[in-house]
């Protein structure tokens, strides 16, 4: 069949979860046996969110080929479970620099280069990039922002002319707000009907409206929207708040959306979907009843979108081992030896969050000294990786000085180095060690037995690692370098095997959890976390 393409977008206000919808649907037809792709149209002019701080955008998630994305393409693949690329993530930044780049070769000679058709055609051309290459029958592209945004015209313009071209092969999916006013003790429809004229005053009519909204909203409510939209009223689907993100899919589902798609598109219905796993899960979620803590130590605790990446991995791996998650954020900025026992002696585990720079590292190394010495589960992530370096160093190997060449440049004892292919880049922009790395693991070690395998492939975001200089004074003293880079050499894993679980990996596991195949260190870890709670309640 030809390739079909849905447009999903929003209006009203930002963050109603356009990447949640997206993955919802975008799971219901792979259930359904169609092959499915999603990508994410960012309006911000930076290249990749790579430089961007956690606060200003949340998590930079990153892909297998080395890509620094969007937080939305780690919900494309916990829901998916298939793996994304570069292609499935593209900014205004990097339309622009390749129209740029096309201009000084010479390829529009003679031309006035302009937003149309010149960055219209480069949006379009993009769109169509992943349809192009005939391994899927839909691709789902999200426009970031909301409609009435200046970032995104461009996009909307390139999203008309392709409505236009591609015919009754597109379908826009518009997402919008129905707000609840407490004193009226009413829902509000009239925000969602002006950002359908919106939609409308750019020459997209939508085909779906899905209405997010925190109270149910009558049959009666929705078919007016219907008629002031210019919408079939079964096409006007709500989206209430649901207990789990991974609820959503069902949801949609009850209302017929993946149905209403696919008649609408003219495509052949191979099947219902087959949810069984998907069900499987939520059962788990739903039945679970005893309860594991995790602290977590980081210095963007206030923006928990920062760790959605962590946090949704333990969510996975606590399901899976028949517990509820309860995750509690710690601030490493406010963490001292004073009141250290009293935040983490509650905690059946502990995570040492990945991050860059000197703000709150003092806390992550009090963090590590408390549950090194306590024997407490214990898991360091990149930069937590490196903290668990340095803590051993200098209160075990009694290195009093070991530090990072990040925070410290003048430091003697370097456990932790720039590496050596870093040392000439100037642009901090996608230069760092980004994507999918070989790890050979030692056969005895907590992380061989978890993975099952002693070759694994994760994904890194780095600048600095552990320098191999130090490495015989670590294993002598008792910290194993059990996982390391097969050509390089460069040390991925440490762990203390005297301890219960404390284990330190340099790359990123989390990018590799999905809800239908949870990464196995985690699953591990939370498992050797609800042995220690046991113990403890004994």
């Amino acid at each position: 069949m030809e390739t079909k393409y849905i447009f999903v977008t929003g209006g009203v206000v930002s963050s109603l979860g356009k990447g949640i919808i997206s993955s919802s649907l975008a799971r219901l037809l792979l259930s359904r046996g169609y092959r499915v792709t999603i990508q994410k149209f960012d309006p911000y002019i930076n290249i990749d969110p790579g430089t961007l701080n956690p606060y200003e955008h949340g998590e930079c998630y990153v892909t297998v080929d080395g890509h620094e994305a969007d937080l939305d393409l780690g919900h494309y693949e916990r829901f998916t479970n298939t793996q994304t690329t570069r292609a499935n993530n593209v900014t205004t930044g990097r339309i622009y620099q390749s129209v740029i780049d096309k201009e000084r070769r010479g390829d529009y000679l003679g031309k006035t280069v302009q937003i149309i058709p010149h960055i219209t055609d480069e949006i379009k051309r993009n769109v169509k990039l992943l349809g192009n290459t005939g391994q899927f029958d839909f691709v789902i592209t999200e426009i970031g922002g909301t409609v009435g945004d200046i970032e995104s015209t461009p996009y909307l313009e390139a999203v008309r002319q392709l409505r236009w071209e591609l015919g009754d092969n597109s379908l826009c999916i518009h997402l919008t707000y129905v707000p609840y006013l407490k004193a009226a003790k009413e829902l509000k429809t009239k925000p969602t009907q002006h950002s359908v004229k919106l939609l409308q005053q750019v020459g997209i009519q939508p085909d779906v409206l899905v209405l997010r909204t925190e109270q149910d909203i009558p049959m009666g409510m929705r078919r007016k929207v219907a008629q002031f939209c210019n919408v079939a009223p079964e096409a006007v689907i709500q989206s209430l708040d649901a207990p789990t993100i991974y609820q959503v899919p069902l949801m949609m589902h009850e209302q017929g959306l993946d149905e209403f798609v696919i008649k609408k598109m003219g495509v052949e219905c191979h099947q219902e979907p087959n949810l069984e796993a998907w069900n499987n899960f939520l059962a788990k979620l739903s039945s679970a009843t005893k309860e594991v803590k995790i602290g977590l130590v980081g210095k963007y605790v206030e923006l928990q979108d920062a760790y959605k990446s962590i946090s949704e991995s333990l969510s996975h791996a606590a399901t899976y081992n028949d517990h509820k998650l309860k995750l509690v954020y710690i601030h490493s900025e406010k963490l001292t030896d004073k009141d250290v026992e009293e935040k983490l002696s509650d905690m059946d585990g502990v995570i040492i969050a990945p991050g860059f720079g000197q703000r709150g590292i003092e806390g992550k190394f009090v963090a590590i000294k408390w549950c090194r010495e306590n024997d407490i589960p214990t898991f360091g992530i990149c930069l937590g990786m490196q903290c668990i370096v340095i803590e051993y160093a200098r209160n075990v190997l009694g290195l009093a000085d070991a530090n990072s060449t990040e925070m410290d440049t003048a430091t003697k004892n370097n456990v932790i180095d720039l590496m050596e292919e870093q040392k000439g880049i100037s642009n901090m922009g996608g230069t760092m060690r980004l994507g999918a790395y070989d790890c050979e693991l030692h056969p005895e070690s907590k992380a061989a037995k978890a993975y099952g395998k002693t070759l694994v492939s994760e994904r890194h975001r780095h600048r600095f690692e552990f320098n191999s200089d130090f490495r015989a004074r670590f294993e002598e003293a008792g910290m194993k370098c059990v996982g390391e880079n097969p050509k390089t050499h460069l040390v991925e894993v440490v762990e203390i095997p005297e301890k219960r679980w404390f284990v330190g990996t340099q790359y990123h596991p989390e990018y590799q959890s999905t809800v239908l195949d949870p990464n196995p260190l985690f699953m591990d870890f939370i498992k050797a976390a609800i042995a220690f709670k046991e113990e403890k309640n004994k």
